[in-house]
This record gives structure tokens, sequence and C-alpha cells, in this order.
């Protein structure tokens, strides 16, 4: 049991430095070598714990995922709708997030990397991705919004897009700007602020 316990724990250790990497870097960072360095393992240590580096990728999606899903555990239980959706908002579009890409939401950090990985690490994706759609689609259902969906859907796609421009945005306050136009904008369209 003790041998099976120390492999798990191998395993996440593993899992947790991957997906700060990928988080902060990209999938293109995960090197098999250079990640088992970072953990203190030797490079053949890394297939008792996974098949190949795309199996690791796709077990490192569902980690990152998994950990923002933790992360805001304590906003999607707050009763009042239009409170829980504020604070998705302003959670996921603030400066501590922007500048934590390591812990924050894996959406922005690999998006733009989707297209090139394999069908399953793809399909993974998009079905973490359509959790998150959800987590804002509920507030505005429950609010009788008739177009939650389409608009939780469109309200994602900003604040990942935001997220990604601040983050590559070399000048602070200009990063810290993008993302306040952007929480603005999100909250005006979901109807919790007037224009």
């Amino acid at each position: 049991m003790e041998k099976l316990n120390h492999k798990a724990r191998t395993r996440q250790r593993i899992l947790d430095e991957a997906a700060k990497v990928m988080r902060e870097c990209g999938t293109e960072s995960i090197g098999v070598a250079s990640l088992m360095k970072r953990v203190g393992l030797t490079h053949g240590g890394f297939y008792a714990h996974f098949a190949s580096r795309d199996v690791l990728v796709e077990a490192v999606i569902a980690q990152m995922f998994a950990d923002s899903a933790q992360r805001l555990a304590a906003i999607v239980q707050i009763e009042d709708p239009a409170q829980r959706l504020n604070q998705l908002i302003d959670n996921y579009l603030s400066d501590v997030h922007r500048v934590t890409p390591g812990e924050g939401c894996p959406l922005p950090a690999l998006a733009s990397e989707m297209a090139h990985l394999p069908l399953e690490a793809r399909t993974l994706f998009s079905q973490r991705r359509e959790v998150v759609r959800q987590r804002l689609a509920q507030p505005l259902q429950e609010l009788g919004n008739p177009q939650a969906d389409r608009l939780a859907a469109s309200i994602l796609a900003e604040m990942v897009g935001a997220m990604a421009l601040a983050r590559a945005c070399p000048d602070d306050t200009e990063a810290s700007q993008i993302l306040a136009d952007s929480r603005l904008s999100v909250k005006q369209r979901a109807g919790l602020t007037s224009v």
C-alpha cells in the first residue's frame, strides 16, 4: 500500500510541475527530461507514470481544470446569482490572475496551442472549456437572461482573450487597463451594471 501511495504522490508531483510549466510556457515547453529534472527524478522514471508525452499532456489538462475549479469552489457556492457572476468575472479578470499564470485558468495559456495537439487532448480541452462556460451560464439563467448560453460563450471568449492580451502586454498599467475595460464590458453585457 505504501508503494502505491508513493507512486501516486510522485505522479501528482509530476502533474503539478507540468501544469505550472504548461500554464506559464505552453505545451511545447514540456520536455520529458527537463520536466523530470525539475521534479528531481530521472528521465526513465517518467514511463512508470505515463505511457507517452501525449498522455501526460492530457492528464495535465485535466489537472489544470480541476485546480481551477478547486480555486473557485467558494465562489460557485454563492447563492445570489448576480453576486456569484460578479465574483467570477472579478476573479478572472484580476491583476492577481494576470501575474500568476502558473496558477491560473488554462484557457488563456493553452487555447492557441490546442489546434496543434492530438484529437484526444483537444476533445478533453473542449469538454473542460464547456464546464467553464456553464459556470458562467448558470447565474445568467438564474437572472432570467433568455440568451444565457450564447452570452456565456461570448463572455468567456472575451475574458480569455482579455487575459491573454493583458499577459502579453509589457506595460503593467496598460495590462491592468485591458482587464478593467473587459470587466466593465462583460458586466454591462451581463446586465450587472448600467451602460
